[in-house]
């Protein structure tokens, strides 16, 4: 669905006005998630990982999911300044 909301801004809204900053929040949102499962993933099948927090609720994932989060948000605000379409 977010990357719905993408497409939409990308080649309805042609990025103009509103919809540059749309496009740009629901992209970095459609690759969070992606980067979030595979977080989890990544607590259950490597071996190490699963060792520090089998069932995901102690701090090491936590602290994972965490670090994740305001790094797409930081990524996020400074795509959202910097983005600049050129026209299609």
């Amino acid at each position: 669905m977010v990357l719905a909301i993408a497409l939409v801004a990308l080649y309805v809204g042609k990025l103009n006005g509103a919809w540059r900053w749309i496009y740009v929040v629901t992209a970095v949102m459609a690759l969070y998630f992606n980067v979030f499962v595979c977080v989890v993933q990544a607590f259950q099948k490597v071996g190490t990982l699963r060792l520090l927090a089998p069932p995901q609720t102690e701090p090491p994932f936590a602290i994972a999911q965490a670090a994740v989060l305001l790094l797409f948000v930081v990524l996020g605000f400074i795509a959202l300044r910097r983005f600049r379409p050129t026209a299609l």
